[in-house]
């Protein structure tokens, strides 16, 4: 299960820490640093100082632009609080409060129409480093546009953009406030969740359209939200109607491999079975990075107790 950490030493929130302080946290996966997003972030000590500046604040993800296929700028998150590493010396690591965790769909290019998304750069390398009010704005409003419905299919996909005009101070409060919307992560979540599979079910392997365009399937998570699981792609899958009701109840699970596996108590194995995809397995994004999390995957197992 994913852990969290009970430090013996943390940095916290401070009565004085009055302004927002937003930032940036650079993220490769596998890299040599131990980092889940949704969870915690691990970094050097040299950048201890710019990261106690965004203890309490938001950050965004990115990736490095030198990456090949690069996603940019890919989710936002809010830290909660830094503490020693438990496993290496002179390194830190940013934990991510519950629940604030948000994949951005689409994900932000560094560059749009020719201009860097990100124009108020300290030091553009530093994979610590301070964001600007009117940089963050603008990358919220890219990542996650105010129109949160999904398109229909074949339509295209417009790029909201931040009022350039606003004065940080009327930024930051309404996307603050959004960021910690109910209805507003729901929608945030089904968007990319359904964008990252395609908007097939994982389960079933149909894609199916209404008459009005609409897709069929639906974002479920794997771990709960009421029970502790983040809003992440890796902790979501596209699942029909029928296969999402029966995966919340615990009638059917994943395992590791991905091997769809039905629970003992079902009453009509032949049934479930039929609606199984043929190679019995999850059908998963093609982004190796958006695949479920076998953290939450054997949480669910372990909820539901499948004897896998």
């Amino acid at each position: 299960m994913l852990m969290s950490w009970q430090p013996l030493d943390s940095i916290a929130l401070t009565q004085d820490h009055l302004r927002m302080a937003f930032g940036v946290f650079m993220h490769k996966d596998g890299s040599v640093y131990d980092d889940i997003p949704e969870v915690h972030y691990q970094f050097p000590k040299i950048y201890l100082s710019r990261a106690k500046q965004m203890v309490g604040d938001w950050i965004v993800y990115r990736e490095p632009v030198k990456l090949p296929q690069s996603k940019g700028f890919f989710a936002v998150a809010k830290v909660e609080r830094i503490i020693p590493d438990p496993d290496r010396a002179d390194h830190f690591r940013a934990l991510i409060e519950s629940g604030s965790y948000l994949p951005f769909e689409p994900t932000v290019p560094h560059k749009v129409d020719g201009q860097p998304v990100e124009r108020d750069l300290a030091n553009a390398q530093a994979a610590v480093r301070p964001l600007s009010s009117t940089d963050f704005a603008r990358i919220i409003a890219l990542g996650l546009p105010e129109e949160m419905t999904l398109p229909r299919v074949g339509d295209a996909e417009p790029l909201d953009r931040v009022r350039e005009e606003q004065t940080p101070f009327e930024i930051e409060r309404p996307l603050v406030q959004s960021l910690t919307n109910r209805p507003f992560r729901d929608r945030a979540f089904r968007r990319a969740v359904l964008h990252a599979y395609d908007g097939r079910c994982a389960v079933t392997g149909w894609r199916l359209v209404n008459g009005g365009g609409r897709l069929e399937a639906e974002a479920a998570h794997i771990r709960p939200v009421e029970h502790g699981g983040p809003d992440s792609i890796r902790n979501g899958l596209a699942l029909s109607g029928t296969a999402h009701w029966m995966f919340d109840r615990g009638l059917i699970g994943v395992a590791d491999n991905h091997e769809i596996v039905i629970h003992r108590k079902v009453n009509d194995r032949s049934g479930v079975q039929d609606i199984i995809n043929p190679t019995g397995k999850l059908i998963t994004p093609s982004r190796d990075a958006d695949h479920p999390h076998p953290q939450f995957l054997e949480w669910h197992r372990n909820f539901h107790a499948f004897a896998v």
